[in-house]
C-alpha cells in the first residue's frame, strides 16, 4: 500500500503536468521581480520630467502590464487556452461594466482629469466646502488631507463635475480684506494709512501694488477693500498679520470703526412720544417694611 502510494506520487512530481505546474510558479515569482524593478526605470530614465502624479501612474501601469503578461504565461504552462481566457474577461468586463455604472464613470473622469491635470500631488484643492492638500490622485478618487489632519475621498465624478479650486497654482496670491469705516472719516486718510501698513508689512507684495477699493456707503459706514499681494507660502501668515496691523493703525490713526446704528422715524408730523420709567421698589426691602 505504502509503495504504490510512493510511486503514484513519484510518477506525479516527474510528470508533465507537475513540471508546467513548477514553471506556472517559477513565471509568476519571476515576474514579481521584474514587474516591481522595471517599474521603476521610467521614472529613473526621464528625471524631472515626470511630475509626482505621473511618476505613480506610470510606475502602476508598466508594473501591472508585466505582471498581466507573465500570468498570462504562467496559465499557458497550465494548459489553459488563451483566446478562451480573452473571451471571458471580455464577457466578465461587459458585466462588471453594467453593474458598476459609477465606478466607470469614476474611471473616465479619472482618465480626464490625468490628461487634464487641473492640480498635482502637493497642491491645495478647495472642493465644495472641503479645502486640502492632494495626497494621491487615483483611477476612481482623489484622496486629501485636509487643515485640521482629516482624510478625505472624493470620486473623480464630482471632480469633473463640479467646480475645483487650485489654491496653490500659481506662485502668488491676492487677500482682500473687507474694512468698514465710519461716514465721517476722510476718505484720503484712511488710503494713507492703508497703504502705510502694506509697506511695513515684510509679507506684502511690492509688485503687485496694493489695492483700495471704495466699494460704496453701507448703512452706517463707508465700505472699502484693501487687497494686498503675498507668496503662496506666505499667505496665511498675511492673512493674520494684516488685520492685526490694521486694527492698531486705525486706533493709533483715530478712525472709527462703526457698529450698525438704527434710527426710529415716526413720521414728520407725529409727536414725540414720551418715555416714562418708572421704579419698582422691592416689598421685601426696607423700604418696603416701613
Amino acid at each position: 500500500m505504502e509503495n504504490a502510494l510512493v510511486d503514484s506520487l513519484m510518477a506525479f512530481f516527474t510528470s508533465e503536468r507537475a513540471l508546467a505546474i513548477v514553471r506556472a510558479i517559477v513565471l509568476l515569482a519571476a515576474g514579481l521581480m521584474v514587474a516591481a524593478i522595471v517599474s521603476r526605470l521610467p521614472q529613473r530614465l526621464m528625471g524631472k520630467r515626470f511630475t509626482p502624479h505621473q511618476a505613480m501612474l506610470t510606475r502602476r501601469l508598466v508594473y501591472y502590464v508585466i505582471l498581466a503578461l507573465f500570468i498570462a504565461s504562467a496559465l499557458r504552462e497550465l494548459g489553459f487556452s488563451l483566446g478562451v481566457l480573452l473571451g471571458a474577461a471580455g464577457v466578465l468586463s461587459v458585466a462588471i461594466g453594467f453593474a458598476s455604472q459609477t465606478s466607470a464613470s469614476n474611471l473616465i473622469s479619472g482618465l480626464f482629469l490625468i490628461g487634464e491635470r487641473p492640480f498635482e500631488i502637493g497642491d491645495l484643492i478647495r472642493v465644495g466646502t472641503t479645502t486640502g492638500e492632494v495626497l494621491s490622485i487615483d483611477l476612481l478618487s482623489v484622496k486629501l488631507r485636509t487643515f485640521d489632519n482629516l482624510y478625505v475621498r472624493i470620486p473623480n465624478e464630482q471632480l469633473i463635475k463640479g467646480e475645483v479650486t487650485t489654491l496653490t497654482r500659481f506662485p502668488i496670491r491676492r487677500f482682500d480684506l473687507k474694512i468698514r469705516v465710519a461716514r465721517k472719516e476722510d476718505i484720503g486718510r484712511v488710503r494713507e494709512v492703508l497703504m502705510d501698513v502694506a509697506d511695513r508689512n515684510p509679507l506684502c507684495l511690492d509688485e503687485p501694488r496694493p489695492l483700495f477699493i471704495f466699494t460704496g456707503f453701507g448703512e452706517s459706514s463707508l465700505d472699502i477693500q484693501f487687497s494686498a499681494w503675498a507668496t503662496r507660502e506666505n499667505y496665511l501668515d498675511l492673512l493674520n498679520s494684516l488685520q492685526e496691523d490694521v486694527k492698531r493703525a486705525f486706533d493709533a490713526a483715530g478712525i472709527e470703526i462703526p457698529f450698525p446704528h438704527r434710527a426710529l422715524y415716526a413720521g414728520e408730523e407725529t409727536r414725540p412720544f414720551p418715555v416714562i420709567v418708572h421704579s419698582v421698589i422691592p416689598p421685601d426691602s426696607d423700604s418696603g417694611k416701613a
